[in-house]
């Protein structure tokens, strides 16, 4: 099929080279000319594992283009739309970007061609946009509207395409859906096939509840530290339990990301346009600001509530591991309070320190290793369980540090390697460690 997508960030980008890749003609389309010629050249914008080697063999064999303009919409059998919807002051998806997208496409689609929304949107979307291209922009000839939510996780998001555990398809009549099911074909996923706002609501309804196990954990983890229960232990088993499953059951600093702050707050709003009162997301969100808050907390009883002069080392600062995308990541709250409690902070990380430059107080040094980072600290952050910082041998805290003081809030360590270490170690959900020096 000749497929067209709106939008090269990094839903639009993974999918196109993942469809290229299935054997497609793929065309991508962005408004910023600076990366439309870097991805012409087989550089992607973002770091993400695998996408550059399979850029720039579906770039050789012809399979994939970038464009600026829209000349290609007419030529497509399947038009995307994946384009960025940010949330807005009130919490709202901002659709400019979408509707700007719907416009263009409707007015260029040949007949029979499919628009298929990539983006995450509210419910009911899909609906506007139909209205938009056959009312508002008068087209004659039907152009179907599908919803194809995605469920890329950042830092697997090629394996996430290709191995997904199940394709969401909604649209309003059988021969759409057939079609694209055609179109992934190759991938061989298990289906869902519903109508369009059952899709539209599958991708909101699955990140919410991701985002309760999460914050449910980090509210299991603060009783555990009351307690004297370890969360880790807790979480096992629990895990094992088939109607729980033991993933996104680690107890931290909280969720960040492009898609799960984004997402549950933008369910809030559309449950409050039907009058629904969202109550246990809402506290789903409270919790997950409030987790940031406590790591600080326990800082300032560490080392007092000023932290004037202390040098204090950030290790890790995407929002997870294997990406460089630093949004809604909890490393930018913890380091400007703590440069606003008066610390010194050095930062660390593999890969997003150019981006993360841009998000954290001017005063944030960065260093190149972690042993650069940690020389002479206070004490040390440990934000993102980067391999790298999660494989330091604890030990060496103890010969660069002026005394090894860690506060985990990825639990990247066991109590037990903390205690051969003989290092202080306080985590999450679980008992601190304090050496026999203190």
């Amino acid at each position: 099929m000749n497929i067209a997508i709106a939008g090269c960030g990094y839903v639009g980008l993974v999918t196109g080279v993942c469809l290229a890749e299935a054997g497609h003609d793929v065309a991508c389309i962005d408004i910023d000319r600076r990366k439309v010629m870097q991805l012409k050249q087989g550089t992607p914008p973002m770091y993400e594992p695998g996408l550059k080697e399979l850029l720039k063999r579906n770039l050789e064999q012809g399979r994939i283009h970038f464009h600026i303009g829209a000349e290609v919409y007419p030529r497509a059998d399947v038009l995307m739309i994946a384009v960025g919807t940010p949330q807005q002051a009130d919490g709202q998806a901002d659709l400019q970007y979408v509707f700007q997208a719907a416009k263009e496409m409707g007015l260029k689609a040949k007949s029979g061609a499919i628009l298929v929304v990539k983006s995450t949107v509210p419910v009911g979307t899909g609906d506007q946009i139909d209205q938009l291209i056959h009312q508002e922009l008068g087209r004659k000839d039907p152009l179907a509207i599908a919803s194809n939510p995605e469920f890329l996780r950042e830092g697997s998001a090629i394996s996430d395409t290709l191995r997904a555990d199940r394709l969401v398809i909604g649209a309003e009549t059988k021969a759409v859906l057939d079609k694209l099911e055609d179109m992934y074909a190759d991938f061989h996923l298990p289906l869902v096939k519903t109508d369009r706002k059952s899709a539209e609501m599958i991708k909101y309804a699955s990140n919410a509840f991701l985002a309760t196990k999460i914050s449910f954990m980090n509210e299991i983890a603060s009783i555990c530290e009351k307690t004297g229960a370890d969360v880790e232990w807790v979480a096992q088993g629990m895990g094992l339990d088939q109607r729980i499953g033991s993933s996104f059951l680690r107890a931290g600093i909280g969720y960040g990301g492009s898609c799960f702050p984004k997402d549950t707050n933008a369910l809030v709003q559309i449950a409050g346009h039907v009058s629904h009162d969202f109550e246990l997301l809402k506290a789903v969100i409270k919790v997950n600001n409030e987790q940031r808050a406590g790591f600080i907390r326990n800082i300032q009883e560490r080392l007092g509530a000023a932290l004037e002069g202390k040098r204090i080392a950030l290790l890790g600062l995407s929002f997870k591991p294997n990406t460089d995308d630093m949004r809604e990541a909890p490393s930018i709250p913890i380091a400007h309070e703590l440069h606003q409690l008066g610390a010194k902070l050095v930062a660390y990380d593999p890969v997003a320190a150019r981006r993360a430059a841009r998000e954290l107080p001017d005063q944030v040094l960065f260093a190149q290793t972690i042993e650069e980072a940690i020389k002479d600290a206070d004490a040390v952050c440990l934000l993102t369980e980067w391999a790298d910082i999660q494989s330091f041998p604890l030990a060496s805290y103890k010969k660069w540090m002026k005394r090894p003081l860690i506060f985990d809030g990825r639990n990247c360590h066991t109590l037990e390697e903390a205690e051969q270490a003989g290092i202080e170690y306080h985590s999450i959900g679980r008992r601190s460690i304090s050496p026999i020096y203190m």
